[in-house]
């Protein structure tokens, strides 16, 4: 499949080079972790109060996003810790229960949901043959339904109305499958990245066969992100973040400068104002403008200790991240590290004056 550069769709795309318009600060940073304490994933509640992460610690930590002092530990700044069976790869917020209930997905090919309250499982499938778990997700369109994806090639939609978690629509990659993200707009639509080095694009209604393949990536597509109604950004072990227009199914950009090789290092999109933000093998954060192909801001990821001075360790990388979709000209970005420490950055778009 041949894929043509699609012409920017409005004039703020037209710039050559990037224009720095945001000031980025650290505003609090978590310390304790460990290398056994790999973050695979944060995930920020729908009103942006809120931060889940989980990973190799086989725990679900829950914190409050504004509030926590520049530097505190795990123990101290955790409002809730649920212990969990099997190391998780994925979390996501149940849309409808209120922040009450939090969707799980774990390497031993478990999905779960967990009153928080309780701190409790209310519901369990496993339809995955025991095998790695990588990616869950909740439709918008019928927020009933989920669907998950794993090492064992298949992407499954589930609903728990029918016979506990029936399974609803399959389909085999034949190749481990990364990622699955129905559309946030309320469309019938579902993002699928794969082994294979390509990103499917599936209505829900009709699973027979892709509305959109996107084939570019030289490895493994480890993310798919909607960037809106028409648009979904992948990002692969090649190095590169490439967008893509679902409509025209044509490439529309290219975007390099983090490295990533072989690792998941998260990928996240703020849709209010176009920023992508995602991790490094280099133990960096990495925030592009979609509208440029280059990075406007990189932050290295040292961890600090309670005085704020540098602790050495072995080199590590920036392995999970999520935006706060809260906000317009000012935003808050939340990032994890294969040590397990967090780091929560605040940013204001800067005035006009300082821009020109």
């Amino acid at each position: 499949m041949n894929h043509q550069i699609q012409p920017p769709r409005n004039p703020d795309e037209t710039s050559s080079s990037p224009k720095f318009e945001w000031d980025f600060l650290v505003s609090s940073s978590i310390t304790g972790g460990h290398i056994s304490d790999t973050l695979g994933v944060i995930e920020v509640n729908s009103q942006g109060t809120l931060f889940a992460t989980g990973g190799i610690a086989r725990k679900i930590r829950i914190y409050t996003l504004h509030s926590l002092p520049l530097f505190t530990d795990h123990a101290t700044a955790c409002r809730v810790c649920i212990c969990t069976s099997a190391k998780l790869s994925s979390l996501k917020w149940k849309p409808g229960s209120a922040g009450r209930t939090m969707g799980s997905a774990d390497y031993d090919g478990g999905i779960y949901e967990y009153d928080l309250e309780t701190q409790m499982p209310v519901f369990e499938r496993d339809e995955h043959d025991g095998r790695r778990v990588w990616s869950m997700d909740y439709s918008s369109w019928d927020p009933v339904i989920g669907a998950s994806c794993s090492d064992d090639g298949t992407m499954q939609m589930w609903d728990p109305r029918q016979d506990g978690g029936k399974c609803v629509a399959k389909i085999d990659f034949g190749r481990p499958v990364c990622c699955v993200e129905f559309s946030p707009y309320g469309d019938a639509l579902l993002a699928i990245g794969c082994a294979d080095r390509k990103a499917y694009i599936y209505d829900v209604r009709k699973m027979d066969d892709p509305m959109a393949v996107f084939d570019g990536h030289q490895k493994t597509v480890s993310y798919t992100r909607f960037v809106d109604d028409r648009t979904v950004m992948t990002s692969g072990t090649d190095g590169c973040i490439k967008m893509w227009d679902v409509e025209d199914q044509n490439l529309i950009r290219t975007y390099k400068g983090h490295t990533n090789q072989k690792r998941f290092v998260g990928l996240s999109i703020w849709r209010n104002q176009g920023l992508v933000g995602c991790g490094s093998e280099s133990n960096q954060v990495f925030v592009y403008d979609k509208r440029w192909g280059e990075p406007v801001w990189v932050h290295g990821f040292d961890p600090h200790d309670q005085q704020g001075g540098t602790i050495r360790t072995e080199q590590g990388f920036v392995s999970s991240i999520c935006w706060s979709q809260v906000g317009d000209d000012e935003c808050t970005l939340v990032a994890g590290g294969s040590d397990g420490v967090v780091k929560i950055f605040s940013g204001k778009r800067k005035p006009l004056t300082s821009m020109n």
